[in-house]
């Protein structure tokens, strides 16, 4: 658990964080191949958080004492099916507030040119999808997105346009 700052207040199971509305670290990360498509997925019907819902990004909740490098790291080998991935490139960091609660959200960027066998328990579905196709998937509503992976979408739009570029994130 963290505060608005993002330091840390103590620890808790992550079903008691999301049934009390907790304060905590998330890590986002968006994977692209060889090709620059990017790595989709539909979240399984059993996840605690946005069951069975697409996302573009890989990640998770940080454990207790992990730092979010590790974290991006561990979620995209854990959830990707991988081991030996490069170390995800860390983007930006911003507070999410919104459908399922609040966390911080350190965004992250890897190449994957292994071939991926995406954990069962995380994922139902996955494809690489062009960035054009995804931004039509994204725009046209049919696939019901994770919320929080909408927000950090729209914001790594702009921060690679070179808008809305967010603070220098702490580690």
């Amino acid at each position: 658990m963290v505060d608005r700052d993002d330091r840390v207040t103590g620890q808790a199971p992550r079903g008691e964080v999301y049934a009390r509305g907790l304060l905590h670290r998330c890590v986002f990360v968006q994977v692209r191949d060889e090709l620059g498509r990017v790595f989709v997925h539909r979240r399984t019907g059993s996840k605690l958080v946005f069951p069975s819902h697409y996302d573009m990004f890989v990640g998770g909740v940080l454990g207790a004492g992990e730092d979010y490098p590790g974290a991006a790291l561990r979620e995209a080998e854990e959830e990707l099916g991988v081991s030996g991935l490069e170390q995800p490139a860390p983007l930006f960091k911003f507070l999410y507030e919104g459908p399922g609660g609040s966390w911080w959200s350190y965004v992250h960027e890897v190449r994957c040119a292994l071939p991926v066998a995406p954990q069962e328990s995380e994922v139902d579905w996955h494809a690489w999808l062009a960035p054009g196709e995804l931004e039509r998937r994204v725009a046209d509503g049919t696939w019901p997105w994770v919320p929080d992976g909408l927000e950090a979408y729209r914001r790594l739009r702009a921060f690679r346009e070179g808008g809305d570029r967010p603070a220098a994130p702490r580690v």
